[in-house]
């Protein structure tokens, strides 16, 4: 009999091991007192299936769930907050400081390309924020850009490539991008095609050499407010992942609450303008 109609009890020695189950696949540690936020979230997927007890769905997520059922519990466990030109001085770092150097040392080193990667990308407002930019480039005219931008989260990602926001998204916008690049349909906004056309939607965990491998040669690196949801272990890994996939010389920038201090030696934290980025070394 199923108790779609009740809810159900986590038990601690379930919440233990489905926690330890969604670090292992994705480095997001979930802590001791987040068990009823775990309860909470995955409530729904078991009356989605009709699982009488969170026992029964954690035998199923080890032994017969396929990669959807797997994208199903991280985009339960993973929070997706985010807008447009979110931090903005990061961004206008990147504008004035960073896409300067990079393109500088690319033209003389022979490379006509310009790489960046946004890393949990969530919902898109990262990635075409970083296309905006680079549209607003005339110097960069002659050089391919190539924007990546991944999540863990299938859900996130299609919402990401539909390119239609709320007013919430939209409100750092700057007044001259949004009337260049958005179409306002009565408190919707979607994205111009130019814009979309720029960013390359993929599916990667952070954690996972083979996926984050996809990708080589990168310039400037955003993984900004991901972090935050892993352990020591898991940031030592995904950020040891970004160093390899990242060029000499290129950068990594955080959110600006996060810092690389007790993670990594391997990059080199500059300051501009106030704002922290991590160079590779």
């Amino acid at each position: 009999m199923s108790t779609t109609g009740a809810s159900v009890t986590m038990q601690d020695n379930i919440f233990r091991q489905i926690r330890d189950f969604i670090y292992e696949k994705t480095g997001i540690y979930v802590p001791d007192n987040k068990k009823y936020f775990l309860e909470n979230r995955l409530s729904r997927l078991l009356k989605e299936r009709n699982f009488r007890s969170f026992e029964d769905y954690f035998y199923f997520l080890k032994y017969s769930a396929s990669k959807q059922d797997l994208a199903r519990l991280f985009d339960a466990v993973t929070t997706n907050e985010t807008f447009f030109f979110r931090e903005p001085q990061q961004f206008e770092v990147l504008s004035n400081h960073l896409l300067p150097q990079v393109t500088k040392e690319n033209y003389q080193s022979g490379r006509k390309d310009l790489k960046i990667w946004s890393a949990a990308c969530s919902t898109g407002e990262e990635p075409y924020t970083i296309a905006m930019i680079l549209l607003e480039k005339p110097e960069l005219m002659g050089m391919k850009k190539e924007i990546y931008a991944s999540d863990i989260s299938e859900s996130v990602l299609l919402s990401a490539k539909r390119g239609v926001y709320g007013a919430y998204s939209i409100r750092n916008v700057p007044p001259q991008y949004l009337a260049k690049y958005f179409k306002d349909s009565g408190g919707v906004y979607s994205i111009s095609d130019t814009v979309k056309s720029m960013v390359k939607f993929m599916n990667i965990n952070l954690v996972d050499e083979k996926e984050v491998k996809q990708l080589k040669g990168i310039d400037i690196v955003f993984c900004r407010n991901v972090l935050i949801y892993f352990d020591d272990k898991a940031k030592k890994r995904a950020v040891s992942l970004i160093y390899d996939i990242l060029r000499q010389k290129g950068y990594l920038l955080v959110g600006t609450s996060e810092s690389l201090h007790n993670v990594t030696r391997a990059f080199r934290p500059i300051v501009i303008n106030r704002v922290v980025v991590y160079q590779k070394v």
